[in-house]
């Protein structure tokens, strides 16, 4: 077997799980290993329905190939495993953006939010307002399943390779098969949302790698909130889960529940783009930062992501074919003819994310904007 040599990374230690009793939500975990048959793809459908009307998040483990096909591809590729090794691989790598890269060089790739609805390149820190007069220090870099759509600092360059296979395999084996059980649940064709969730076409499909710090401050004003409760706008994000305790989500009874870290797991939510194309059925989740708990205040909070959208020319309408929506009722965010397509949804969010006067909402701390004609709500 030929040996693989890569580029040197300074190792990430991860911190320490916090040892805090919190109230954590109960989550379905999936074993993606199983969809490897059809018995077992019925019976996961049924699982990822549920798990996404009960909370519209689920874990995902036994993402990993076996032994037999990681020693077949060494022979034929460089490829980049999910496996727990590589995980952490990932994360150093994903540290490099914020520990490596200059502050002068990183406006040399910051992204144009604002300007073109693309998040590709540096989301640099205070870009975004959170409350009270707070802007964010959050800062994350952002790279397109197509690594060359634009340039990237110089210690990532040697990387790309790898982080394209990474992110070509989580589509792949990952996404795909989620977006097959999808459909099932919804009595569709296996391949019909992979269809529309196809590699090779034009969208904004990407790898994500988010740092948080903040200041006491901070803090105060805008209480311990580090960004408000929202929905993403694709169709499904995948969060490779980490130790520091700071994601929440807003349950179907008003609570907002911790997320527990499981080790080497993905963590998988539903967006904007999954509720259009479900009619409402599966709803794009509410979730939200807040500052992690006392005993991993002194820690940076790493994150790696795959943040999932249609091909840019799917129009964001419910997939009416569907028996399931047929049975329980179709709910429009607005009317077909109306319905923006993915690249208008996504531009229209990423420019107005943070940038935006909010209005004030029916519901006690609800935000509300309209976004193409479609009301959009943020959650404080």
């Amino acid at each position: 077997m030929s040996s693989l040599t890569l580029p040197y990374v300074p190792h990430y230690v991860a911190p320490p799980p916090t040892k805090e009793p919190l109230k954590y939500a109960d989550l379905a975990v999936i074993d993606i290993s199983k969809a490897d048959t059809e018995e077992g793809r019925a019976a996961l459908a049924i699982e990822v329905r549920d798990a996404l009307l009960n909370h519209g998040f689920f874990y995902v483990v036994n993402h990993g190939y076996s032994q037999d096909q990681v020693r077949h591809f060494y022979h034929f590729l460089w490829i980049v495993y999910l496996t727990s090794t590589q995980t952490a691989r990932m994360f150093d790598i994903a540290d490099l953006p914020f520990s490596a890269v200059s502050d002068s060089e990183k406006q040399i790739y910051a992204a144009t939010m604002k300007q073109t609805g693309s998040y590709q390149g540096y989301k640099l820190r205070q870009y975004w307002h959170i409350d009270a007069g707070v802007r964010d220090q959050l800062e994350h870099y952002n790279i397109n399943r197509d690594v060359t759509k634009r340039g990237h600092p110089e210690v990532l360059r040697p990387l790309l390779p790898e982080i394209k296979e990474f992110g070509k395999k989580t589509y792949l084996n990952v996404l795909h098969p989620i977006l097959r059980l999808i459909a099932r649940s919804l009595e569709l064709p296996e391949d019909t949302l992979v269809n529309s969730h196809d590699y090779d076409a034009v969208g904004e499909t990407y790898t994500r790698f988010m740092n948080y710090p903040r200041t006491d401050e901070e803090e105060s004003k805008t209480k311990n909130v580090w960004l408000k409760g929202h929905t993403d706008f694709g169709s499904i994000t995948i969060l490779w889960s980490q130790p520091i305790a700071a994601l929440q989500i807003l349950t179907r009874e008003g609570e907002w529940r911790w997320i527990r870290h499981m080790e080497n797991a993905l963590v998988v939510n539903a967006g904007d783009a999954m509720d259009f194309l479900t009619g409402g059925y599966y709803k794009g989740t509410i979730h939200r930062v807040v500052q992690p708990p006392e005993d991993q205040r002194n820690y940076t909070r790493l994150g790696v992501f795959y943040f999932v959208m249609p091909n840019d020319d799917v129009k964001l309408v419910p997939m009416a074919e569907s028996p399931v929506l047929q049975r329980v009722g179709i709910q429009r965010r607005c009317d077909d003819s109306e319905a923006p397509t993915m690249e208008q949804w996504r531009k229209a969010r990423t420019s107005a994310y943070g940038q935006s006067a909010l209005e004030s909402g029916k519901d006690k701390g609800v935000e509300e904007e309209i976004i193409n004609g479609v009301l959009v709500k943020h959650y404080n």
